[in-house]
């Protein structure tokens, strides 16, 4: 009989005998694996921490103790335990459970997620407030080695060892070369350091010594002498000098290892640290082969491995055509260096890193330092690239505006996955870029209509003298041939790509394609549209702008960012500076709410942001001005 379809939460997970739990994890690898094999999702690191997470549900009390994961896409093992063992199969899909923690899904998913190095800060706060409304429970805090180099991490590693509480972090290594023996010992020596024996011994060792005359120095040389020893067989000084407890390395695969010292650690006071190793993939043999390409992947042949072709050869991705011509204009160029915050895949600088190693630079998660260490090398003379998504870049804005464009330096970012990103839902959508960079001074910001017309961007980007951000969506380009010659772009300059005189479509980045459909369905119902190319979010080409509004008096705007502040507010604002009345305008964009998971497609023509939205928008906005007989009476505001 199969274990995990009876297992509705903690509760059930406790009443399985110890030696049932690892014929549980071999089911559940089962299910993700077939699971991701169909939607897609973070393979490698949920099969990494299987163990991991049953023997967090079998000592800790979930929900009362709050357990709180990372990022979140290692959560999958933790959702088959905690009740959605029924709705796994819609992982990731529109309507279906999200791909990461989220707590209207869940009263076991204790903080959203999405982002990285998070959970240690909320960690404390919640055990802080626990603390001072005398609620009972335990908080951990699940992170990945990757996630621990983001300075917020540390940051609240500093704070937690200052404010002393009860707080539990799981560092999951799945990256540390430790040889088996130390390990072994390693985890033999943390578990008998945190027994309770031995914890009490400890405490009341140190009481009575500090109480007696030459005590203080006696404690402090078998501190010393303890520190020593496990500061010469685990990498935990660092967490000791946080004033953290340091427990492990432990296998991070070994039930009964995890358990009894988990079980340890519950009721040990003051932080703690719990340094467990992993391995990304555990149990399937092309993840543990190739962990980073399994760490987020589409749908593939379990039997395999191999990603599922789709029918027909689609065009390059954006990121492909990025990456190619980052690469070949670095050829040329000695100052073009490239920066990722631990995304060289994703971003697609894997083969300039391959090609040009000396000048590529992996900063680790740590978006702050990649823009700041950017401009610095801008100061120098050399032209960086900060290839970074959208929804990351957030976390470096104040380094944006301050280091960079302050001073104007000379900084390319690359904005990968602007716009919807399908799956992996509103945390990574990168919805705000538009609004949040189009009010920073100095800064350039434009969109390409396709894949070649990204080419012509970057080039034009790195021959601008101060700084710029390329934003570009997920996924295919829209399969248009690509020019050998590259040519720099007239900055602030669109490009009108159809004439008409009944409403203007004024659209830009991946908006641009769907406009050009619901202009010919539009004229086949004998509306004649003009369709603007805006290709800059900042400067607007107000000329433009202005002129296909004064000739149609109708404007429909269309950007795949948030209506609030972006490219459709440009609109607005230039055609109130430039005193026009009169004019209709219809903003299409995202909406003021956070966008949930789905399939790009989908999300887009729920949001009325495909060809049809468009074109039914388009068409209102003419029906109306010919009730109404307004167009083109237009005039200046006088002022005064």
């Amino acid at each position: 009989m199969e274990l995990l379809p009876h297992i509705q939460g903690p509760d059930d997970l406790k009443r399985l005998s110890r030696e049932d739990l690892p014929r549980l994890a071999a089911e559940i690898r089962k299910v993700i694996i077939e699971t991701v094999a169909k939607t897609g999702g973070h393979l490698a690191p949920s099969l990494g921490v299987v163990e991991l997470t049953l023997a967090l549900h079998y000592v800790f009390e979930a929900p009362k103790d709050r357990i709180i994961w990372d990022v979140g896409h290692q959560a999958y093992a933790h959702k088959l335990v905690t009740g959605r063992y029924d709705r796994f199969h819609t992982l990731r899909q529109h309507g279906g459970i999200s791909g990461f923690p989220k707590r209207s899904e869940s009263p076991y998913d204790v903080l959203d997620t999405g982002h990285s190095s998070t959970s240690i800060s909320a960690a404390l706060g919640m055990t802080t407030a626990l603390d001072l409304s005398g609620q009972e429970g335990r908080v951990v805090a699940v992170i990945g080695d990757g996630s621990m180099t983001a300075g917020l991490a540390f940051e609240a590693l500093n704070n937690a060892g200052h404010l002393r509480k009860d707080l539990v972090v799981i560092l999951n290594d799945n990256e540390m070369s430790i040889s088996p023996n130390v390990g072994a010992l390693s985890s033999f020596l943390s578990r008998k350091l945190t027994g309770r024996l031995a914890t009490r011994f400890k405490r009341e060792m140190e009481s009575f010594l500090k109480k007696s005359g030459v005590g203080e120095q006696i404690w402090s040389v078998l501190k010393r002498s303890e520190d020593s020893l496990k500061s010469l067989l685990t990498p935990g000084m660092l967490f000791e000098a946080l004033q953290f407890e340091y427990v492990g390395p432990l296998p991070g695969h070994h039930l009964d290892t995890l358990i009894d010292t988990l079980d340890n650690v519950r009721n040990l006071e003051g932080p703690v640290l719990v340094h467990v190793l992993t391995k990304k993939g555990k149990g399937y043999p092309p993840a543990e082969k190739e962990p980073d390409r399994f760490h987020g992947i589409g749908p593939f042949d379990p039997a395999t491995g191999e990603p599922r072709r789709p029918e027909r050869p689609a065009p390059p991705t954006y990121t492909q055509i990025f990456s190619q011509t980052l690469l070949r204009l670095a050829m040329d160029d000695p100052r073009i260096v490239a920066i990722t915050a631990a995304m060289p895949a994703g971003t697609g600088l894997s083969a300039f890193a391959d090609a040009l190693p000396h000048r590529f630079f992996d900063v680790g998660i740590a978006e702050q330092h990649a823009v700041t260490f950017a401009a610095g090398l801008a100061m120098e003379g050399l032209r960086p690239v900060v290839a970074v998504y959208s929804t990351f870049l957030q976390r470096a804005y104040d380094q944006v505006v301050h280091d960079v464009c302050l001073t104007g330096q000379p900084v390319v970012f690359a904005l990968d996955r602007g716009g919807l990103v399908g799956d992996d839902g509103p945390t990574h959508h990168g919805a705000f870029d538009l609004s949040f960079l189009r009010a920073v001074p100095n800064l350039v910001i434009m969109a390409p209509k396709d894949e070649n017309e990204l080419q012509h961007m970057l080039y034009t980007a790195l021959n601008h003298p101060g700084p710029v951000a390329v934003r570009y969506p997920r996924g295919a380009g829209v399969g248009v041939s690509l020019d050998w010659r590259l040519e720099a772009l007239p900055v602030g300059r669109g490009e009108v790509l159809r004439e008409g005189n009944d409403v203007a479509i004024v659209a830009i980045g991946s908006g641009v394609a769907p406009a050009l459909e619901a202009a010919e369905a539009l004229a086949a119902e004998g509306i004649e549209a003009t369709v603007v190319n805006a290709r800059f979010a900042k400067p607007i080409d107000a000329d433009l702008v202005t002129e296909a509004a004064r000739r149609t008096g109708r404007v429909v705007t269309v950007e795949e960012n948030a209506l609030a502040g972006g490219f459709g507010t440009a609109v607005l604002e230039c055609l109130a500076d430039r005193g026009l009345t009169g004019v209709r305008v219809r903003r299409l964009g995202l909406p003021d709410r956070f966008v949930e998971q789905g399939a790009q497609a989908t999300l887009r023509r729920e949001l009325g942001i495909d060809a049809e939205g468009i074109r039914a928008a388009a068409e209102a906005l003419a029906a109306e001005g010919r009730r109404t007989g307004a167009a083109a009476r237009l005039r200046p505001v006088r002022s005064g």
